[in-house]
């Protein structure tokens, strides 16, 4: 749903100050950060048909009276029959309502979105019944809860007097017959469905101002049941992504203690929640209480335990996405990144990536869209000096690249070559003793030249990869080659000919017109310098042939 939706900042903000020149490599990504449905992963088929039981099956109540207002005999005859039709169709269906949230006011018809429009049409004191059933009983927010639905009524009374007793409307008003239902499926289907209303801004509004906030805590203070602890942070997670509310939210007392206390429940759904939540709140202008209750070096070692141990896929995306929340936002991550290095942030994201790679391997197992998650947050984390700094001290993620660049299936899966020229390109830019180490692999550079057909229109790849011959190349050319050397490299540089004029051809630059700043960001500057160096090599390889 993307009803109050903030939006996620352009990746590549942060660190990037300290970056020395060429620029660092980094991509955006598309926004998908709207309020989430109980239904919207596949772990979280429960809650979805938790939902659809809540609204499925309440009746709709239809008007069976002609216009003229007054009944004729005919019209009476036709309605007796109908009657007798409906009663029949109910005798039939006795069995399909048994599911039907009949201890609950009706729920919204299906058809209807919950979007900002259609939610307003929802009646409060439905929702508010919703937040009534999610109570704990004998908690101190229960009478609190009480009292300020008594002084709700008795405003409403002085606008509107009646000769209903307030409470007896508070609990009956639009309740259908009551029957038997088991206290946990009570408290699950009501959440569920507060957790979809949640997603639209003046149901949140309603909520907030009928203490669900204080609700939900208690819920997560005293409720033994992960699924209701899951349910209560999706609720949560749809309201702060509502700017207009998340200050009032985030100052509710006990709120940033308790959900930061979370992410130590070893159970997935509860921690993916948990990771939605904290990705929305560092996203909004009430980040700064939030990250700096982040700063414990307890809190922050269990997050990075947590990415290196999961195999969940759906966890591993919302983690990702919390952590690339953290590197989006400036004071964030001038906040977080020197503690997350120094526990160990660099080395948990290399076993992470080399894991994936393993499981990928197994073909059993399409774990694809996992592995370009990984690939693309380390292209992120790579575009930040200090962190970049700290790969290049790791010879395995430069052999594990390397050998991703070599793989015969690179051209498979080209959304991930783009990702590692990215991060190879900003390793190099700090780890220039790297690239002796990578000159002479024949196979490295053969694999370079064969990514150009595969990333055409993606400037920043083809740029990198520029960058990156143009290193190698300058080394290659600063060393004496002997006869083998340049027959080989004079030979790759031959077969791969048609590779290279095609990249030419497809990216006709006016160099009279271009800047030197364009120069550089275009990657012309690269290509210059590598073409440069290869007609250097070909003439040498000539004359001692």
């Amino acid at each position: 749903m993307a009803a109050g939706d903030t939006g996620a900042p352009a990746a590549g903000g942060a660190g990037q100050e300290d970056s020395p020149e060429p620029p660092r490599g980094e991509r955006t990504t598309p926004d998908h950060h709207a309020p989430a449905s109980p239904g919207a992963s596949e772990e979280e088929e429960g809650a979805s048909g938790a939902v659809e039981a809540g609204q499925d099956d309440a009746p709709e109540l239809e008007d069976e009276q002609g216009e003229g207002g007054d009944a004729t005999e005919d019209d009476v005859d036709e309605e007796e029959e109908e009657e007798e039709e409906w009663d029949g169709e109910e005798e039939e269906g006795d069995d399909e309502e048994e599911d039907a949230p009949t201890h609950l006011p009706f729920a919204p018809a299906e058809e209807e979105s919950l979007d900002d429009t259609n939610a307003t049409t929802v009646d409060p004191s439905y929702t508010i019944s919703l937040i009534r059933q999610l109570i704990p009983k004998g908690s101190s927010v229960e009478k609190e809860f009480s009292d300020k639905q008594r002084v709700n009524s008795d405003d409403r009374d002085s606008t509107q007097p009646d000769n209903t007793d307030p409470s007896e409307k508070s609990d009956k008003q639009g309740l259908p017959e009551e029957r038997s239902v088991s206290p946990k499926d009570q408290l699950e289907e009501c959440g569920c469905i507060l957790w979809d209303l949640a997603a639209s801004t003046p149901q949140a509004e309603l909520m907030i101002n009928n203490l669900v906030i204080e609700v939900l805590l208690e819920n997560l203070h005293t409720a033994n049941s992960s699924r209701v602890k899951e349910i209560c942070l999706g609720i949560m997670g749809n309201l702060v992504c509502h700017e207009s509310l998340v200050a009032a939210i985030s100052l509710k007392k006990g709120l940033i203690a308790t959900v930061v206390e979370q992410l130590f429940i070893d159970d997935v759904q509860c921690l993916s929640e948990t990771f939605r939540l904290l990705a929305a709140i560092l996203r909004s202008s009430a980040f700064v209480s939030w990250a700096q209750a982040l700063l414990p070096d307890e809190v922050l070692s269990r997050i990075l335990w947590i990415v290196g141990k999961t195999d969940n896929s759906t966890l591993l995306e919302k983690i990702i996405d919390f952590l690339s929340t953290v590197i989006d936002n400036r004071d964030v991550i001038a906040m977080l990144i020197q503690p997350l290095l120094k526990l160990g942030l660099v080395n948990r994201v290399i076993g992470l990536l080399t894991t994936e790679l393993e499981r990928s391997a197994d073909e059993k197992l399409d774990r694809s869209d996992s592995l370009e998650l990984i690939l693309h947050f380390m292209e992120e984390l790579s575009a930040i000096h200090c962190v970049s700094k700290a790969m290049t001290s790791n010879d395995w993620l430069i052999k594990v690249l390397v050998n991703m660049i070599k793989s015969p299936d690179k051209v498979e899966v080209a959304s991930y070559c783009a990702s590692v020229v990215i991060v190879i390109s900003n390793i190099l830019t700090d780890g220039k003793h790297l690239v002796p180490k990578i000159s002479r692999d024949l196979a490295f550079l053969e694999g370079l030249l064969e990514v150009l057909p595969e990333v055409p229109d993606d400037d920043q790849a083809r740029y990198a990869l520029w960058s990156i011959l143009a290193r190698i190349l300058a080394q290659v050319q600063g060393t004496e080659l002997n006869s083998s050397s340049l027959d080989q490299f004079a030979s790759l540089f031959s077969g791969k000919f048609g590779l290279i004029k095609d990249d030419l051809e497809s990216q006709v630059v006016d160099e009279e017109k271009l800047t030197p700043e364009d120069a550089l960001l275009k990657g012309w500057t690269s290509r210059c310098v590598s073409f440069k160096t290869i007609y250097t090599i070909c003439p040498s390889w000539k004359s001692r042939s």
